[in-house]
């Protein structure tokens, strides 16, 4: 209990004024009855009683009726007179009565010989304090929860490298407990030479602003408690709070995914491996189909050239020239065919070189529409002027569009309307598509899906593995090859290749 303690008038009055002038919190006396003797302007600015209002009354008039129902002052007052001085947190109500959480004091005041004379109250206003601290910690538990369930690791550090939070998930990656590296150097989960450099790159962050990872984010090495390396995905977030930096790093380990990543690989030098071998068991099949159309062709013009010789006419020696010539072509070709397939087969690879597309169309539709004027097909071409330069491997994208245009040839056979049409435009996406429309009957759509699969043919006598090499060259040249009606009847291949305009030919 608080004790008279003599002092001079002077200093009594100075103390009431101190008091007095203390607008922040509440500072009054009640009797022992609880009647309230004193009241300071803070008071009155808190509880909105005037002193002249509350004067004489009870201190019951600041509680809310419920504790006041329960005898909730009487208890505060006869559990103040046994503690020295009674402290805690409750509601009291303003004379609107409106209520606020308060911190409330009271003291028990005894005078020398022990008579009691009543209190001393204290009563300050912290809702809004306390709200506070409240969304503080349902901030902080709202972070904790993240910190525990976020699937990528998450490290907090401040500006000088310190660990200040560390998540669940860093917890299994690191192998570390929280406790072990809060207030420790980040540097610690780093090997040599990142560990060593790390506070230069802080340091040179702070006072140059140069990023080279905050924002951006890298591929670097972690160290785990067991001493082993990994490799990790970082990216790192700088935020700012009362004038001090915190950097959130989140990391993601991507040993699983370099070693899928090596599977992959792996996996696809098995596949090309046995695609190679696979090439080769029908080595004889793919060069028995490929080589027809030259072989006929050759067969051919050497047939005409026997014929003029046999049967002279004049002005034969020009037409015998030009069927020894146009057979010469084929029998290069046919080889360059041959040679081509070999390096396929081996390597996978093509040799794509910048060449002009119209020419390429012309050449390979001179062969593959042989002897389609006798037989009544028109041929209609047109060609996109700004689709001229291409990036391919011209004999093998020759052999596509001879392919193409003999299946088309081919379907017209008993047709009425004998029209095919090469076209050629630019697509958005640097890529040029090449079309052959033809008006024959069009394809089974049963068949349709697998038409580019090896041994899918509409003809009684094909082997059904054009389309499949066909496919097979597009995608090595990073096109593609579909199929798909034409309006009216008839079928419209399309497949594209790379525009030489969207590839660097210098290197």
């Amino acid at each position: 209990m608080v004790e008279d303690i003599a002092m001079p008038h002077g200093l009594a009055n100075d103390l009431a004024l101190f008091v007095n002038s203390a607008a922040d919190r509440a500072l009054f006396l009640t009797d022992p009855a609880g009647l309230v003797r004193s009241w300071n302007r803070g008071a009155a600015l808190l509880t909105g009683w005037s002193d002249a209002d509350i004067l004489g009354k009870p201190v019951d008039l600041l509680y809310p009726a419920s504790d006041v129902e329960r005898g909730i002052p009487h208890g505060d007052r006869a559990t103040a007179l046994t503690e020295t001085i009674h402290r805690r947190e409750a509601w009291r109500v303003r004379r609107d009565g409106s209520e606020f959480l308060a911190d409330v004091t009271i003291v028990p005041l005894s005078g020398a010989d022990g008579t009691h004379h009543g209190f001393g109250h204290t009563i300050y206003d912290i809702t809004g304090r306390k709200a506070a601290e409240d969304a503080l910690a349902r901030s902080e538990l709202h972070v904790r929860s993240i910190l525990a369930t976020v699937p990528d690791a998450m490290i907090v550090i401040d500006e000088v490298g310190k660990i200040r939070s560390f998540s669940a998930a860093a917890q299994r990656l690191f192998g570390y407990a929280e406790a072990d590296v809060l207030g420790r150097n980040v540097a610690m989960l780093m090997p040599n030479p990142y560990r060593d450099r790390h506070d230069d790159y802080i340091a040179r962050y702070k006072k140059t602003g140069e990023r080279r990872i905050i924002g951006i984010g890298r591929i670097v090495v972690g160290l785990r408690r067991d001493g082993t390396e990994f490799p990790m995905e970082l990216s790192v977030g700088e935020a700012s709070s009362e004038g001090h930096r915190i950097f959130t790093g989140f990391i993601r380990d991507l040993t699983d995914q370099q070693l899928a990543e090596l599977r992959v690989k792996e996996l696809q030098s098995e596949l090309i491996h046995v695609s190679r071998v696979s090439a080769m068991g029908t080595m004889a099949s793919t060069l028995a189909h490929e080589l027809n159309q030259p072989l006929t062709a050759i067969a051919n013009y050497l047939e005409a050239g026997r014929d003029l010789i046999d049967h002279p006419i004049e002005g034969g020696d020009e037409y015998l020239r030009e069927a020894v010539d146009e057979a010469a072509k084929q029998a290069l070709r046919a080889g360059l065919i041959v040679r081509r397939l070999r390096d396929f087969v081996a390597k996978g690879e093509v040799e794509k070189k910048v060449e002009n597309l119209p020419a390429m169309i012309d050449e390979a539709s001179r062969l593959g529409l042989s002897g389609a004027h006798e037989r009544g097909v028109r041929a209609f071409f047109h060609l996109d002027p700004a689709a001229i330069s291409v990036v391919v491997d011209r004999v093998q994208i020759q052999q596509v569009m001879v392919n193409l245009l003999r299946n088309a040839f081919e379907a017209l056979t008993d047709c009425v309307e004998r029209d095919i049409t090469v076209t050629t435009a630019r697509e958005g996406n640097g890529m040029i598509r090449v079309t052959v429309a033809d008006t024959g009957p069009g394809i089974d759509p049963i068949l349709a899906p697998k038409l580019f699969e090896a041994f899918a043919t509409t003809k009684e006598r094909g082997m059904g593995l054009g389309l499949s090499i066909c496919r097979t060259i597009v995608e090595a040249h990073g096109g593609r090859i579909w199929v798909e009606p034409r309006e009216g009847g008839g079928t419209v291949f399309n497949f594209t290749i790379l525009s030489a305009d969207s590839e660097d030919t210098h290197g």
